[in-house]
């Protein structure tokens, strides 16, 4: 069978969808303030660094992705636009109610980022498929306000081409059909945008003459196998319309958890660092759990500002393995401090520290001895209270005392918005007149 019949088959058993949220941080900062429609919005990394999200119109203005904010102060100011410092606990939100809202639409899904998720239309036409994918943008933002954008085609890979098609093309669904339509975009398609070809991989396949999508579905398979792997051939049967890549339904396992920061100001004392590692432990701690894990290793880590070359440098790390695997805060963070004042050292500041834990098991297969069982059952009952706090009232509203309550560490976010859907205090009042 040739790739173009292989094609036309599988398009028709075949049938995925790319739902993408558009400008995801701008948009979830636009939802409670209606005013800024319209308006150029940007959102920062932490500390207030760099641009990490644009709406169009600060898109239109030249702003680029990544700049640091210090630069463009000036642009900012001349042209009003609205800055916002990183609000994850309501981009998070955020996305759980899209997902939500996708998977009560289709049967099938897998969430493949905060901001994306592919959906299983098989069995469906593309034109009744077209249908659909507007029915659910209108959907999504009806029940979110988040806008998105959705790309149509018979596998995953041409699924991500379409979305880029419908973003450069600002039309909120593109569906790829048919030979001559595909083949089309392909060869308009750059190689290096192609969803698992990345900077390594685009160089050395620009460098033989595959410079198109559509040069790469074309390339002797033999070739492509010997020089980009399984994985690149994949790719390249994706191009030709035959699906290699199924929905990952289940979320992969996690190999590791990791919580780090960059402080807001540089730190030099103990104190404040055994605070912010604390936690950074306890917060390990909380995903553990709530992945149902035990880690049974941790690496603490800090380290100074290696662009500051005016100030002396130091950076070290303690990895512990742990005598049982646990995902109990109290001994999570004991272990964590001990790393910590193992490797502090004086006359050094720190601008970034952090707990890894690693070597992940499912709780339930970790065994206790026999003299630790008692303790381990108490410590147990008690984070169970203690998640269940904070799931009620907020994040951190109970912790443990080592993580103190001055949070000098904490990041800079002078332009943070409200938690409008994650935090009672900053529930939106409307008064009636």
């Amino acid at each position: 069978m040739s790739s173009g019949d292989a094609r036309k088959k599988n398009a028709v058993e075949k049938l995925f969808a790319l739902v993408d949220c558009n400008n995801f941080y701008a948009s979830c900062e636009r939802v409670f303030n209606p005013a800024l429609r319209h308006k150029p919005v940007v959102v920062l990394s932490n500390n207030d660094g760099c641009v990490i999200a644009r709406s169009e119109e600060a898109k239109a203005l030249g702003i680029r992705m990544g700049v640091p904010a210090f630069e463009i102060e000036s642009l900012l100011s001349a042209h009003g636009v609205t800055v916002f410092s990183s609000n994850y606990a309501l981009y998070g939100d955020f996305s759980s109610r899209v997902m939500a809202t996708l998977a009560a639409l289709v049967p099938s899904m897998e969430i493949y980022s905060i901001d994306e998720a592919f959906l299983d239309l098989t069995g469906i036409s593309p034109e009744e498929a077209e249908a659909l994918a507007q029915r659910i943008r209108k959907t999504v933002l009806k029940h979110t306000g988040i806008p998105v954008g959705i790309g149509v085609a018979p596998t995953k890979t041409l699924a991500k081409i379409a979305n880029h098609l419908a973003k450069k093309n600002k039309m909120p669904v593109c569906l790829l059909k048919g030979e001559e339509e595909i083949t089309e975009v392909l060869q308009q398609t750059p190689v290096g945008e192609v969803w698992g070809v990345g900077r390594q991989y685009s160089a050395k396949l620009t460098a033989r003459g595959i410079i198109t999508a559509y040069d790469l579905s074309r390339a002797p398979e033999e070739w492509v196998r010997r020089e980009m792997t399984v994985t690149g051939l994949r790719t390249r049967q994706e191009l030709c319309g035959i699906s290699c890549l199924a929905l990952e339904e289940a979320v992969p396992a996690r190999q590791a958890i990791c919580t780090s920061r960059s402080f807001g100001k540089p730190q030099g004392e103990p104190g404040p660092l055994e605070e912010a590692i604390a936690t950074f432990a306890t917060m390990c701690a909380a995903k553990l759990r709530r992945g149902k894990s035990a880690a049974t290793q941790m690496m603490v880590f800090i380290h100074t500002n290696a662009f500051r070359t005016d100030q002396p440098q130091y950076a070290r790390n303690r990895v512990i393995t742990l005598a049982t695997p646990t995902n109990d805060s109290i001994l999570l963070v004991k272990a964590a401090v001990e790393a910590l004042r193992a490797i502090f050292r004086p006359g050094y500041l720190y601008k970034k520290a952090g707990v890894i834990v690693t070597g992940l098991v499912p709780e339930g297969e970790v065994q206790q001895d026999l003299f630790s069982s008692a303790e381990t059952g108490k410590h147990r009952k008690l984070m169970e209270s203690l998640d269940e706090v904070n799931r009620r009232y907020g994040r951190q509203t109970l912790q443990v005392a080592t993580q103190g309550t001055t949070r000098k560490w904490r990041l800079r976010q002078e332009k943070l918005s409200p938690g409008y859907t994650t935090r009672w205090s900053d529930l939106m009042e409307i008064r009636l007149t």
